[in-house]
């Protein structure tokens, strides 16, 4: 399940914690009893100017908290979203995840390089995005990752997955061709988020940096991005995609389910999916630009 405390929820429970700590008085009145002015009569209610008022120095006072809590992240992510995320970087576990990785760094090669982590936060902005592609970990081998799922470097040939998938583009949308290479960043610049769940990986060893903590950050990007924007196309392909997409909003976003496009499973569903053709009739009809897929 996706889950993340957002910045009010934080201080809310701050406040409640504090309010514990010092008891009502004996006397104080009850629930919902109107507070009264020494003399004992009502207090006015508040102007519908003051009520404003508080609101806009609510609001800028979590946009300074968020300022200062995104100064946490690292400095490869993008602005927009180190402020939309702010919340995640200040975590005990971020802390160890980042403690984590470094360490590795010094004994091991890890890919991708510590500059194209997050090279899916500069893409495009946070609330630019269009469509999700959720994929599971980096490709560990040389010059493959570079921080956008199923994309790899230039001039890397394109993996087997990727393979299949131009395959199904080919026969879905209408005059695409193979780009020979397998770098997406075209997409990715279009609105097309590439969001693997786990952003580091041991050179020649899948899956080692799973369950350190990306799980929970990548987690709370799914969960901004459904709790904050609207008509976003979800693309999950594969039982593990599924699983990190089961709590997006099916009332509010577009969710499209079929196999992964590895060669174990590609014939089970991925193949005549036309997940590209269905994202761009979702995009119009939400009013977005569609994505051009040949853009690459």
């Amino acid at each position: 399940m996706i889950g993340q405390k957002t910045l009010l929820s934080f201080f809310s429970a701050a406040q409640a914690k504090k309010r514990s700590r010092s008891p009502e008085p004996v006397g104080a009145a009850e629930a919902g009893s109107p507070k009264r002015s020494k003399a004992g009569a009502p207090s006015p209610p508040l102007s519908p100017e003051q009520l404003e008022r508080i609101r806009r120095n609510k609001e800028a006072a979590l946009q300074r908290l968020a300022s200062r809590l995104s100064s946490l992240a690292p400095p490869e992510v993008a602005p927009d979203w180190r402020l939309a995320l702010a919340g995640e970087f200040a975590k005990p576990y971020f802390a160890q995840l980042m403690d984590f990785v470094a360490a590795e760094r010094k004994r091991y090669t890890v890919y991708p390089a510590v500059h194209q982590v997050f090279t899916w936060t500069q893409m495009c902005s946070i609330r630019d995005v269009k469509a999700v592609i959720l994929g599971q970990d980096p490709y560990h081998g040389p010059n493959q990752a570079h921080g956008l799922c199923f994309s790899v470097q230039r001039p890397v040939p394109p993996p087997p997955s990727l393979e299949n998938i131009y395959k199904e583009l080919a026969e879905d949308i209408e005059g695409f061709s193979h780009p020979g290479h397998g770098d997406l960043t075209g997409w990715a610049k279009q609105g097309v988020l590439l969001l693997n769940a786990v952003l580091t990986v041991r050179a020649h060893q899948a899956n080692s940096h799973k369950e350190k903590g990306w799980e929970q950050f990548t987690d709370a990007v799914v969960s901004w991005l459904n709790s904050n924007l609207d008509g976003v196309v979800f693309m999950l392909w594969g039982a593990y995609a599924q699983r990190k997409g089961s709590s997006i909003d099916r009332k509010r976003h577009h969710v499209l389910q079929t196999a992964h496009p590895s060669p174990l499973s590609v014939h089970r569903g991925f193949f005549g999916c036309k997940h590209f053709s269905k994202t761009n009739e979702l995009l119009k009809k939400s009013g977005k630009k569609p994505i051009d897929w040949s853009t690459l």
